[in-house]
């Protein structure tokens, strides 16, 4: 079984369950899946990142996102039932803090064969190599997979 560590900002959409469940073809995965939302920590990064996107109205009212605890909770439940639901062992845990640290602890715990960062796309952060994977890919011994979620 491929041992699969999945780094998550938001609930799985049906199209993101497909994509990282079939990256290995018929071999049977299983995912510890770790989702941090984005909190307030690089609010200016994302803004400028709308910005170029042309989201003016998503840098003007980032903020209004609802994050709370409640959600985050039911976004991964909801992530880990359709992983579920596709035939993979999955679970996982909401990362309050320093998910890097956290990450690195995970692979090594459960003997990970590689990393999946599924994420929005963050040119800004890439650009400056803040996002999760650049800096995943100095921390944890395993390949590392930057993958965009869908927009659905």
């Amino acid at each position: 079984m491929f041992k699969t560590v999945l780094m998550i900002e938001k609930a799985l959409s049906e199209a993101d369950v497909e994509l990282v469940t079939t990256l290995h073809g018929d071999e049977k995965v299983s995912f510890v899946v770790l989702m941090q939302p984005r909190g307030k920590q690089d609010e200016l990064l994302r803004a400028l990142d709308d910005v170029a996107l042309g989201h003016l109205d998503k840098a003007v009212h980032e903020h209004d996102d609802a994050n709370g605890p409640t959600v985050v909770g039911e976004s991964l439940e909801h992530s880990l039932r359709h992983l579920r639901e596709s035939g993979a062992e999955a679970v996982g845990q909401v990362v309050e803090s320093q998910p890097l640290d956290t990450l690195r602890r995970v692979v090594e715990e459960t003997g990970a064969d590689e990393v999946l960062v599924l994420t929005a796309p963050h040119f800004v952060e890439e650009f400056f190599h803040r996002d999760w994977a650049s800096q995943a890919r100095h921390k944890v011994g395993v390949p590392v997979l930057k993958l965009f979620a869908s927009e659905a």
